[in-house]
């Protein structure tokens, strides 16, 4: 074979595409169907994109106590343990409902993505399927919810109102089982968990508005984690992000915690962001509200305006008092 026979690729470099190799995926999670659901569907979301995942289901503090949370007050109670094992190295990624994670942040650890979120109302809950104003006079409703009890109370001050404590199944059980009247759940909750055949009823945002960040997943790495980092991002929505941004402002300019009668609802329309919010007395006969907007890229700084506008009608007192 002469020089002129030499098939063209001999003496050339060809450069062949990457062979991408993906580690497996530890994923933290606390035991309840709910949070099991929810790491589950993420690590589908990431399988997607071709890595292997494994579940690390842990029990946090907040699961192996049922005394009522105001009694408990634990800030971060559902999402401590989950976080340490990540920084532990037990695990690679931790999933969170992001109503449950505190405001401030740990320097270890980055948020990497908010999923698109579900649903953000609540549902009302009973027997018969009431609605609130079906609701007999009286009508005991569980909740340990401040944020939820103070809204119910601002409307219907004729409710009694007591602590539910347990996962989902677990209260709907009680109220199926004549403990309690009603209780209050997230839609998204019975959405994910597929309960189809629970008496409910949408509560109108107009009438219970969500707890900051209710509906959205919060998804954690370890800040040197590179391989988790572009893992999990591909996950992030924008929308999502930008809404949960400036609630979570909000509420940590306000100072409450997930435990505070604060409510917060933020919603992207296209490079606007519109952003309410109420803070309420404990016995719901005080509300103060507030509204604004501003472009997607500074929600923070919206969830921060809001939140001094509340402070200078006084909320500070009503979350002062709540605790």
């Amino acid at each position: 074979m002469n020089e002129a026979q030499l098939p063209c690729w001999i003496g050339l470099s060809v450069r062949l595409p990457p062979i991408m190799v993906h580690a497996l995926i530890r994923i933290a999670t606390r035991k309840s169907p709910l949070a099991l659901w929810q790491a589950q569907w993420v690590a589908g979301e990431l399988e997607k994109y071709g890595h292997s995942c494994r579940l690390v289901p842990l029990i946090s503090s907040g699961d192996g106590d049922l005394r009522p949370i105001s009694a408990t007050a634990e800030v971060g109670m559902f999402t401590k343990r989950i976080q340490q094992a990540v920084m532990d190295g037990d695990a690679d990624v931790a999933v969170h409902s992001l109503k449950d994670l505190p405001t401030q942040t740990i320097d270890a650890l980055q948020l990497t993505a908010t999923p698109l979120r579900a649903p953000v109302e609540d549902c009302l809950i009973s027997r018969a399927g009431w609605s609130l104003d079906q609701l007999p006079p009286g009508a005991l409703v569980g909740t340990s919810s401040r944020r939820r009890a103070a809204q119910l109370l601002h409307l219907r001050p004729d409710l009694r109102i007591r602590p539910i404590r347990g996962n989902v199944q677990t209260r709907l059980d009680q109220v199926m089982g004549g403990k309690f009247d009603a209780t209050i759940l997230a839609s998204a909750g019975l959405q994910r968990l597929d309960l189809p055949e629970v008496p409910f009823q949408t509560l109108p945002i107009a009438v219970m508005l969500p707890a900051p960040g209710q509906g959205a997943l919060a998804i954690e790495v370890r800040s040197d984690d590179a391989t988790a980092i572009a893992a999990t991002a591909v996950l992030d929505d924008p929308a999502t992000r930008a809404s949960v941004t400036a609630e979570r402002s909000l509420l940590r300019h306000l100072s409450g915690g997930c435990l505070a009668p604060i409510a917060a609802y933020g919603r992207a329309e296209g490079s606007r962001l519109l952003l309410s919010a109420v803070v309420l007395s404990a016995d719901g006969t005080e509300r103060l509200e507030t509204s604004g907007e501003g472009e997607v890229t500074l929600a923070a700084d919206l969830g921060q305006r809001a939140a001094d506008t509340l402070l200078d009608a006084g909320a500070e007192r009503l979350i002062a008092s709540a605790r």
